[in-house]
């Protein structure tokens, strides 16, 4: 049993914790019972870092699966291979997350709904902006009522490109949450809301001029800056190379920039603002994923 799942960029602009995107850069879980005991095998991005214990979060979700479907396992293998950056802004604990809770579910012959999946990962990771685009791929908005997870499903326009900048650090999410006030002014929730519905507008009916504008937040982005030298200069330089929109991908510290051309000079632009403020970045061009979490 093999399960490809895509990375995701979350947050997207104004859309705090509500707006995700999938993209064509994959994690790959295979999943198989064993007759006993834990053997978990990681290949690439993570393999000096990723617990191979139960401490694992893919174990761990592919656990509460097995529990709800009522699946008694006494072994279990796991293999691994990662191409989505960690602890970047990428979705990387999402697609763990996804691809233990789908693979677990595929070796129960399917016994739980899709809904019940995405609840399962939402309350796993804390929120489902990444982890409902890492299961459906495509443009989504999420979000919870009473406890349950509500999102609506876009495909977004072929053309539309994202060009990703990696730098050389990581930044965990509860420390770039930490950042964050616990109030914020009227006038900044105004601000997010009119960008948030422009965003929305813009990616379902490829009014894709209006990026510029729409994925200008006051939420959380301008806090989130000081712990990412240099990223204001990022998000300029991506513009002024040809790109419609520079912000963060998630908690960062990766910068997404969407576009429809000059993805390479848009890189490139990035890279060397980044490197004015001594900081090594990777330039990832993708499309968006539409498929989600499949098996292969």
């Amino acid at each position: 049993m093999k399960i490809r799942v895509p990375a995701t960029s979350a947050n997207l602009g104004p859309g705090f914790d509500t707006l995700g995107m999938a993209f064509n850069l994959y994690n790959t879980v295979e999943m198989e019972f064993r007759q006993s005991g834990l053997l978990i095998e990681v290949e690439g991005l993570g393999k000096e870092t990723i617990p191979t214990d139960e401490s694992n979060i893919i174990y761990q979700s592919a656990q509460k699966v097995f529990r709800m479907a009522g699946k008694q396992v006494n072994g279990l293998y796991l293999k691994l291979t990662n191409e989505i950056p960690l602890s970047r802004g990428l979705g990387s604990s999402a697609a763990a997350i996804v691809g233990g809770v789908v693979a677990a579910n595929h070796l129960s012959e399917g016994e739980l709904d899709l809904q019940t999946l995405l609840q399962i990962a939402s309350d796993i990771e804390g929120h489902p902006d990444n982890v409902v685009p890492a299961m459906l791929g495509g443009f989504t908005i999420a979000g919870m009522e009473q406890g349950k997870v509500r999102y609506v499903r876009l495909d977004p326009l072929a053309e539309l490109k994202a060009v990703v900048a990696v730098p050389a650090f990581t930044l965990a999410t509860h420390k770039s949450r930490r950042v964050l006030p616990s109030q914020v002014p009227l006038q900044d929730a105004v601000f997010n809301i009119s960008r948030t519905a422009f965003l929305v507008t813009a990616l379902s009916l490829g009014h894709l001029q209006l990026l510029g504008m729409a994925m200008e937040d006051r939420l959380h982005q301008p806090y989130r800056c000081k712990l990412i030298p240099g990223i204001e200069d990022v998000w300029q330089a991506a513009k002024d190379a040809g790109a419609l929109s520079a912000a963060l991908s998630g908690a960062g510290p990766c910068v997404i920039a969407f576009t429809v051309k000059n993805t390479a000079q848009i890189g490139a632009a990035m890279q060397q603002a980044f490197l004015k403020h001594d900081i090594q970045a990777d330039i990832l061009a993708l499309s968006p994923d539409c498929t989600g979490a499949i098996m292969v």
